[in-house]
Protein backbone atom coordinates (compact mmCIF):
# COMPACT_ATOMS: atom_id res chain seq x y z
CA UNK A 1 0.00 0.00 0.00
CA UNK A 2 3.25 2.02 0.72
CA UNK A 3 4.27 1.85 -2.66
CA UNK A 4 1.12 2.39 -4.49
CA UNK A 5 0.20 5.66 -2.01
CA UNK A 6 3.85 6.94 -3.23
CA UNK A 7 3.59 6.08 -6.67
CA UNK A 8 0.00 8.09 -6.91
CA UNK A 9 1.41 11.79 -7.93
CA UNK A 10 -2.13 13.09 -6.29
CA UNK A 11 -1.15 11.91 -2.84
CA UNK A 12 -0.03 14.81 -0.85
CA UNK A 13 0.83 15.26 3.18
CA UNK A 14 -2.03 16.95 3.73
CA UNK A 15 -4.24 14.10 2.31
CA UNK A 16 -3.37 11.52 4.16
CA UNK A 17 -3.10 13.20 7.63
CA UNK A 18 -6.60 14.04 7.40
CA UNK A 19 -7.53 10.46 6.15
CA UNK A 20 -5.59 9.15 9.13
CA UNK A 21 -6.76 11.70 11.82
CA UNK A 22 -10.49 11.78 10.18
CA UNK A 23 -11.30 9.28 7.93
CA UNK A 24 -11.55 6.17 10.02
CA UNK A 25 -14.94 5.06 11.05
CA UNK A 26 -15.54 2.86 13.83
CA UNK A 27 -18.06 -0.18 13.64
CA UNK A 28 -20.80 -1.31 15.73
CA UNK A 29 -19.12 -3.14 19.32
CA UNK A 30 -20.08 -4.89 22.19
CA UNK A 31 -21.24 -2.44 25.42
CA UNK A 32 -21.30 -3.28 29.19
CA UNK A 33 -19.58 -5.62 31.15
CA UNK A 34 -17.19 -8.26 29.39
CA UNK A 35 -15.42 -9.95 32.30
CA UNK A 36 -13.31 -12.36 30.74
CA UNK A 37 -11.89 -11.43 26.99
CA UNK A 38 -8.50 -12.91 26.06
CA UNK A 39 -5.65 -11.06 24.05
CA UNK A 40 -2.31 -13.50 23.10
CA UNK A 41 1.09 -11.54 23.17
CA UNK A 42 4.09 -13.10 22.90
CA UNK A 43 2.40 -16.08 22.03
CA UNK A 44 0.97 -16.48 25.47
CA UNK A 45 -2.37 -15.66 26.38
CA UNK A 46 -3.49 -13.22 29.07
CA UNK A 47 -7.31 -12.44 30.15
CA UNK A 48 -8.25 -8.84 30.56
CA UNK A 49 -11.91 -7.18 31.72
CA UNK A 50 -13.85 -4.49 30.27
CA UNK A 51 -16.33 -1.67 30.67
CA UNK A 52 -17.78 -0.57 27.80
CA UNK A 53 -20.78 2.50 28.98
CA UNK A 54 -24.07 1.32 27.67
CA UNK A 55 -24.63 4.80 25.86
CA UNK A 56 -21.55 3.96 23.83
CA UNK A 57 -21.70 5.91 20.49
CA UNK A 58 -18.74 5.03 17.32
CA UNK A 59 -18.87 8.49 16.28
CA UNK A 60 -17.85 9.96 19.84
CA UNK A 61 -14.45 10.18 21.25
CA UNK A 62 -13.83 8.36 25.19
CA UNK A 63 -11.42 8.46 27.54
CA UNK A 64 -9.74 5.47 28.28
CA UNK A 65 -8.58 4.18 31.89
CA UNK A 66 -6.29 1.23 32.49
CA UNK A 67 -6.10 -0.08 35.53
CA UNK A 68 -3.71 -2.36 37.32
CA UNK A 69 -4.35 -5.00 39.45
CA UNK A 70 -2.51 -5.51 43.00
CA UNK A 71 -1.08 -8.86 43.66
CA UNK A 72 -3.68 -11.76 44.67
CA UNK A 73 -6.15 -10.18 42.69
CA UNK A 74 -7.62 -10.22 38.45
CA UNK A 75 -8.67 -7.27 36.94
CA UNK A 76 -12.02 -8.15 36.64
CA UNK A 77 -11.96 -7.97 40.76
CA UNK A 78 -11.44 -3.68 40.07
CA UNK A 79 -14.22 -3.30 37.51
CA UNK A 80 -16.87 -3.05 39.93
CA UNK A 81 -15.10 -0.45 42.36
CA UNK A 82 -14.62 2.14 38.96
CA UNK A 83 -17.20 1.89 36.53
CA UNK A 84 -20.16 3.91 38.42
CA UNK A 85 -17.66 6.62 39.43
CA UNK A 86 -16.20 7.13 35.98
CA UNK A 87 -19.85 7.37 34.45
CA UNK A 88 -20.61 7.21 30.16
CA UNK A 89 -17.57 9.44 29.13
CA UNK A 90 -15.01 6.19 29.85
CA UNK A 91 -14.28 3.01 28.86
CA UNK A 92 -11.95 1.10 31.53
CA UNK A 93 -9.76 -1.76 30.75
CA UNK A 94 -8.51 -4.16 33.89
CA UNK A 95 -5.96 -6.78 32.16
CA UNK A 96 -4.79 -9.59 34.70
CA UNK A 97 -1.18 -10.29 35.48
CA UNK A 98 -0.13 -13.27 37.45
CA UNK A 99 0.88 -12.38 41.03
CA UNK A 100 0.13 -8.53 39.70
CA UNK A 101 3.75 -8.55 38.74
CA UNK A 102 3.76 -5.68 36.43
CA UNK A 103 7.18 -4.70 36.94
CA UNK A 104 8.18 -7.18 34.08
CA UNK A 105 8.68 -6.60 30.57
CA UNK A 106 6.18 -8.83 29.57
CA UNK A 107 3.59 -7.25 31.80
CA UNK A 108 4.41 -3.79 29.56
CA UNK A 109 4.00 -5.70 26.47
CA UNK A 110 0.67 -7.16 27.76
CA UNK A 111 -0.43 -3.56 29.23
CA UNK A 112 0.58 -1.47 25.91
CA UNK A 113 -1.17 -4.22 23.61
CA UNK A 114 -4.40 -4.18 26.17
CA UNK A 115 -4.52 0.18 24.72
CA UNK A 116 -3.63 -0.95 21.57
CA UNK A 117 -6.79 -3.94 21.17
CA UNK A 118 -8.78 -1.45 22.91
CA UNK A 119 -8.14 1.60 20.61
CA UNK A 120 -8.89 -0.31 17.45
CA UNK A 121 -12.20 -1.94 18.29
CA UNK A 122 -13.55 1.46 20.25
CA UNK A 123 -13.27 4.92 19.82
CA UNK A 124 -10.89 6.20 21.92
CA UNK A 125 -9.52 9.88 22.53
CA UNK A 126 -5.73 9.54 21.94
CA UNK A 127 -5.26 12.57 24.36
CA UNK A 128 -7.64 10.87 27.24
CA UNK A 129 -5.93 7.51 27.86
CA UNK A 130 -4.66 7.30 31.43
CA UNK A 131 -2.94 4.68 33.45
CA UNK A 132 -3.52 4.43 37.49
CA UNK A 133 -3.03 0.92 39.20
CA UNK A 134 -2.97 0.12 43.34
CA UNK A 135 0.06 -1.58 44.77
CA UNK A 136 1.76 -3.47 42.46
CA UNK A 137 0.13 -2.18 40.21
CA UNK A 138 1.01 1.35 40.78
CA UNK A 139 4.69 0.12 40.67
CA UNK A 140 3.48 -0.74 37.29
CA UNK A 141 2.04 2.46 36.69
CA UNK A 142 4.73 4.19 37.35
CA UNK A 143 7.36 2.03 35.15
CA UNK A 144 5.53 1.90 32.22
CA UNK A 145 4.04 5.43 32.68
CA UNK A 146 7.27 7.00 32.57
CA UNK A 147 9.02 5.03 30.12
CA UNK A 148 5.62 5.48 27.68
CA UNK A 149 4.77 8.77 29.15
CA UNK A 150 4.07 10.67 26.04
CA UNK A 151 0.96 7.89 25.37
CA UNK A 152 -0.66 9.09 28.48
CA UNK A 153 -2.70 12.11 29.64
CA UNK A 154 -1.90 11.44 33.53
CA UNK A 155 -0.93 8.42 35.86
CA UNK A 156 -2.14 7.89 39.00
CA UNK A 157 -0.11 5.41 41.28
CA UNK A 158 -1.69 4.02 44.37
CA UNK A 159 -0.24 3.04 47.87
CA UNK A 160 2.95 1.87 45.68
CA UNK A 161 6.25 3.15 45.38
CA UNK A 162 9.77 3.11 43.71
CA UNK A 163 13.14 2.01 44.11
CA UNK A 164 16.20 4.66 44.07
CA UNK A 165 17.96 3.32 41.11
CA UNK A 166 14.63 4.36 39.08
CA UNK A 167 13.55 7.44 40.71
CA UNK A 168 15.75 9.69 37.72
CA UNK A 169 13.17 8.12 35.45
CA UNK A 170 10.73 10.56 36.43
CA UNK A 171 12.48 13.42 34.23
CA UNK A 172 10.10 12.09 31.82
CA UNK A 173 7.00 13.00 32.95
CA UNK A 174 7.72 16.31 32.20
CA UNK A 175 4.00 17.06 30.37
CA UNK A 176 2.52 14.22 32.25
CA UNK A 177 0.60 14.85 35.14
CA UNK A 178 0.70 12.75 38.10
CA UNK A 179 -2.10 12.16 41.12
CA UNK A 180 -0.36 9.90 43.85
CA UNK A 181 -2.47 8.33 46.62
CA UNK A 182 -1.48 6.82 49.48
CA UNK A 183 -2.26 5.32 52.97
CA UNK A 184 -0.54 7.45 55.87
CA UNK A 185 -1.13 4.18 57.88
CA UNK A 186 0.00 1.65 55.02
CA UNK A 187 1.76 -1.25 56.75
CA UNK A 188 3.03 -2.91 53.28
CA UNK A 189 3.92 -0.47 51.18
CA UNK A 190 5.53 2.42 53.59
CA UNK A 191 3.90 5.64 52.81
CA UNK A 192 7.57 7.48 52.81
CA UNK A 193 7.93 5.14 49.29
CA UNK A 194 5.32 8.47 47.99
CA UNK A 195 6.50 11.23 50.10
CA UNK A 196 9.96 10.10 48.52
CA UNK A 197 8.39 10.35 44.71
CA UNK A 198 6.73 13.15 45.83
CA UNK A 199 9.56 15.48 47.03
CA UNK A 200 11.75 14.20 43.92
CA UNK A 201 8.86 15.52 41.31
CA UNK A 202 8.99 18.76 43.71
CA UNK A 203 13.01 18.93 43.23
CA UNK A 204 12.45 18.85 39.34
CA UNK A 205 9.62 21.33 38.73
CA UNK A 206 6.77 19.35 38.23
CA UNK A 207 3.12 19.80 39.68
CA UNK A 208 1.58 16.99 40.64
CA UNK A 209 -1.18 16.44 43.78
CA UNK A 210 0.07 14.10 46.50
CA UNK A 211 -3.44 12.85 48.41
CA UNK A 212 -2.72 11.13 51.74
CA UNK A 213 -5.36 9.34 53.88
CA UNK A 214 -5.61 8.36 57.19
CA UNK A 215 -8.39 5.74 56.66
CA UNK A 216 -8.08 1.64 57.14
CA UNK A 217 -9.56 -1.26 56.09
CA UNK A 218 -10.41 -4.31 58.28
CA UNK A 219 -8.53 -6.56 56.43
CA UNK A 220 -6.20 -4.60 54.35
CA UNK A 221 -5.11 -1.84 57.25
CA UNK A 222 -3.95 1.34 55.69
CA UNK A 223 -2.90 -0.56 52.23
CA UNK A 224 -6.16 -0.11 50.09
CA UNK A 225 -7.57 2.51 48.25
CA UNK A 226 -10.73 4.33 50.01
CA UNK A 227 -13.67 4.39 47.90
CA UNK A 228 -13.87 7.97 48.99
CA UNK A 229 -10.79 9.20 46.84
CA UNK A 230 -12.32 8.28 43.96
CA UNK A 231 -14.58 11.50 42.92
CA UNK A 232 -11.35 13.74 43.21
CA UNK A 233 -9.71 11.22 41.54
CA UNK A 234 -12.10 11.05 38.27
CA UNK A 235 -12.88 14.88 38.67
CA UNK A 236 -8.99 15.02 37.84
CA UNK A 237 -9.43 12.44 35.29
CA UNK A 238 -12.14 14.73 33.51
CA UNK A 239 -9.50 17.82 33.32
CA UNK A 240 -6.65 16.13 32.39
CA UNK A 241 -5.84 16.26 28.23
CA UNK A 242 -2.58 15.23 26.94
CA UNK A 243 -0.75 17.63 24.88
CA UNK A 244 0.55 15.34 21.89
CA UNK A 245 3.17 17.81 20.84
CA UNK A 246 4.66 19.67 23.67
CA UNK A 247 7.30 22.41 22.24
CA UNK A 248 9.84 20.38 25.39
CA UNK A 249 10.55 17.20 26.29
CA UNK A 250 12.99 15.25 28.83
CA UNK A 251 13.97 11.39 28.29
CA UNK A 252 15.94 9.75 30.52
CA UNK A 253 16.66 5.86 28.83
CA UNK A 254 18.47 2.81 29.61
CA UNK A 255 19.39 0.58 26.86
CA UNK A 256 16.69 -1.44 26.67
CA UNK A 257 14.47 1.25 25.65
CA UNK A 258 15.18 2.77 22.74
CA UNK A 259 11.72 3.48 20.78
CA UNK A 260 10.65 7.21 20.26
CA UNK A 261 9.32 8.97 22.84
CA UNK A 262 7.18 12.13 21.59
CA UNK A 263 9.27 13.53 18.72
CA UNK A 264 13.03 12.64 19.88
CA UNK A 265 14.52 9.15 19.86
CA UNK A 266 17.61 8.28 21.30
CA UNK A 267 19.69 5.68 19.00
CA UNK A 268 22.90 5.16 20.63
CA UNK A 269 24.69 5.85 23.72
CA UNK A 270 28.00 5.62 25.84
CA UNK A 271 28.10 2.60 28.13
CA UNK A 272 24.69 2.68 29.91
CA UNK A 273 22.42 0.33 32.41
CA UNK A 274 20.26 -1.99 30.22
CA UNK A 275 17.36 -3.09 32.38
CA UNK A 276 16.80 -7.05 32.89
CA UNK A 277 13.04 -8.77 31.95
CA UNK A 278 12.01 -7.38 35.28
CA UNK A 279 12.55 -3.88 33.79
CA UNK A 280 15.42 -3.28 36.77
CA UNK A 281 18.59 -5.40 37.37
CA UNK A 282 19.93 -4.59 41.12
CA UNK A 283 22.93 -6.62 40.30
CA UNK A 284 24.25 -4.57 37.29
CA UNK A 285 26.77 -1.98 38.35
CA UNK A 286 25.68 0.65 35.63
CA UNK A 287 21.79 0.27 36.96
CA UNK A 288 23.34 0.86 40.87
CA UNK A 289 25.14 4.12 39.61
CA UNK A 290 22.44 5.49 37.82
CA UNK A 291 24.04 5.95 34.32
CA UNK A 292 21.00 6.41 32.21
CA UNK A 293 21.37 8.35 28.95
CA UNK A 294 19.59 11.74 28.80
CA UNK A 295 17.84 13.80 26.18
CA UNK A 296 16.02 17.52 27.25
CA UNK A 297 15.50 18.83 23.89
CA UNK A 298 12.83 21.89 23.25
CA UNK A 299 12.09 24.23 20.53
CA UNK A 300 13.72 27.53 21.96
CA UNK A 301 12.62 30.26 19.13
CA UNK A 302 10.69 29.64 15.87
CA UNK A 303 12.51 26.64 13.58
CA UNK A 304 15.78 26.79 16.14
CA UNK A 305 15.53 23.44 18.44
CA UNK A 306 17.77 23.39 21.04
CA UNK A 307 19.34 20.01 23.00
CA UNK A 308 21.52 18.89 25.49
CA UNK A 309 22.63 15.98 25.97
CA UNK A 310 23.91 12.99 28.49
CA UNK A 311 25.74 9.74 27.48
CA UNK A 312 23.92 10.36 24.31
CA UNK A 313 26.23 9.46 20.68
CA UNK A 314 22.99 9.91 18.30
CA UNK A 315 19.23 10.61 18.05
CA UNK A 316 16.80 11.35 15.83
CA UNK A 317 14.33 14.44 15.85
CA UNK A 318 10.44 13.73 14.54
CA UNK A 319 9.57 16.68 13.34
CA UNK A 320 5.80 18.34 12.16
CA UNK A 321 4.47 21.91 11.28
CA UNK A 322 3.63 22.03 14.70
CA UNK A 323 7.20 22.45 15.67
CA UNK A 324 8.81 23.87 12.73
CA UNK A 325 8.06 25.96 9.33
CA UNK A 326 9.29 22.98 7.16
CA UNK A 327 9.23 25.50 3.99
CA UNK A 328 12.67 27.45 6.17
CA UNK A 329 15.62 26.17 7.29
CA UNK A 330 15.73 24.68 10.71
CA UNK A 331 18.59 25.45 13.39
CA UNK A 332 19.59 22.15 15.50
CA UNK A 333 21.81 23.24 18.77
CA UNK A 334 22.92 20.60 20.31
CA UNK A 335 25.29 21.00 23.80
CA UNK A 336 25.46 24.93 22.48
CA UNK A 337 26.95 23.87 19.21
CA UNK A 338 25.17 24.11 15.86
CA UNK A 339 25.06 20.65 14.87
CA UNK A 340 22.36 20.45 11.77
CA UNK A 341 21.07 23.81 9.91
CA UNK A 342 19.45 23.76 6.72
CA UNK A 343 15.94 22.28 4.51
CA UNK A 344 14.23 19.38 6.25
CA UNK A 345 12.15 17.27 3.94
CA UNK A 346 8.68 16.47 5.10
CA UNK A 347 7.67 13.26 2.96
CA UNK A 348 4.48 11.06 2.99
CA UNK A 349 6.84 8.13 3.57
CA UNK A 350 8.02 9.43 7.09
CA UNK A 351 4.64 9.86 7.83
CA UNK A 352 3.14 6.96 7.18
CA UNK A 353 6.08 4.60 8.46
CA UNK A 354 5.78 6.76 11.67
CA UNK A 355 1.94 6.85 11.46
CA UNK A 356 2.14 2.90 11.86
CA UNK A 357 4.75 2.82 14.50
CA UNK A 358 3.23 5.21 16.62
CA UNK A 359 -0.30 4.05 16.01
CA UNK A 360 -1.64 7.53 17.39
CA UNK A 361 -3.40 10.18 15.37
CA UNK A 362 -2.50 13.07 17.19
CA UNK A 363 1.61 12.05 16.90
CA UNK A 364 1.78 12.32 13.23
CA UNK A 365 5.49 13.47 12.02
CA UNK A 366 6.92 13.88 8.11
CA UNK A 367 10.21 14.63 8.99
CA UNK A 368 12.98 12.43 10.50
CA UNK A 369 16.40 14.01 11.14
CA UNK A 370 19.32 12.31 12.76
CA UNK A 371 21.74 13.97 14.42
CA UNK A 372 25.27 12.64 15.37
CA UNK A 373 26.47 14.17 18.96
CA UNK A 374 29.92 15.72 18.54
CA UNK A 375 30.55 17.60 21.67
CA UNK A 376 29.09 15.26 23.81
CA UNK A 377 28.43 16.33 27.34
CA UNK A 378 29.16 14.52 30.19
Amino acid sequence: MLQRLLANPDTTIDQVSRAIQTGRTYPAMPVGTMADEQIVVRERTYHYALSVPLTYQPGKGYGLVVCLHGAGFSGDAYLERWQHRLGDDYLLVCPTYPSGAWFTRQAEDLVLAVIERVQAQYHVDPDRVFLTGMSNGGIGTWLIGMHHAQRFAGLAPMASGLDSVLLPFLANLRTTPVYIIHGAKDQVMPVELSRTISRELAAIGYPHIYREHEREHPMAGGHFFPREELPDLVSWFNAQHRTPVPTALTVIREASHFQPFGWVRIDATDPIAAFADDLVSKRDELTRKKRYARLDVSVAAPNRIEVETGLVQRYTLFLNDQLVDVSKPVTVVTNKQVSFEGMVTSTVETLLRQARARKDSRQLFTVQLAIQVSNPAP
